[in-house]
C-alpha cells in the first residue's frame, strides 16, 4: 500500500442529459474546487443532433480549492460520480456547497462507491 495515498482520492464525473451549457457550468464549478483533467478551455460540445452525448471529468478532490462560488443553472443536471469511498463524501460534501443536491442512488462497492445525484441550483 502507497503510504502517500492511503486512499483512493480521484472522482469520476459523468453528466448527460442536459445542455452543454449547464454541464459547463457543472465542470467549470468543479474546477473552482479541485484539479482535473478538464481545462478550461474544454468545453463541453454535442456531437450528434440526435444521440445523447455525455460528459465525462476526473477530479482529484485531496486539496480542494477555496473560493468557489454557488453556481446557476438553467436545468436540473443528473451527475454519476464514482470514486473511494472516502473521496466520494468530500465530493458529496463539496456538491453540496455549490448546488442544491438531491441524491437519487448510491451504490456501494468493495473499493468504491457510485452516487447518483440531481443537481439545481441553490
Amino acid at each position: 500500500m502507497d503510504s502517500e495515498r492511503p486512499h483512493p482520492e480521484s472522482v469520476s464525473v459523468e453528466i448527460s442529459g442536459c445542455s452543454k451549457h449547464d454541464a459547463r457550468i457543472v465542470f467549470d464549478t468543479l474546477c473552482a474546487c479541485f484539479s482535473s483533467d478538464r481545462c478550461s478551455d474544454d468545453v463541453p460540445e454535442d456531437l450528434h443532433e440526435t444521440r445523447p452525448t455525455v460528459w465525462l471529468g476526473t477530479f482529484d478532490v485531496a486539496d480542494p480549492h477555496e473560493g468557489a462560488r454557488p453556481a446557476r443553472l438553467s436545468s436540473p443536471v443528473v451527475a454519476d460520480a464514482h470514486g473511494g469511498y472516502w473521496a466520494i463524501e468530500r465530493f458529496r460534501r463539496t456538491l453540496d456547497s455549490l448546488f442544491t443536491v438531491h441524491d437519487l442512488s448510491m451504490v456501494p462497492g468493495d473499493q468504491e462507491e457510485e452516487l447518483r445525484v440531481r443537481l439545481e441550483s441553490r
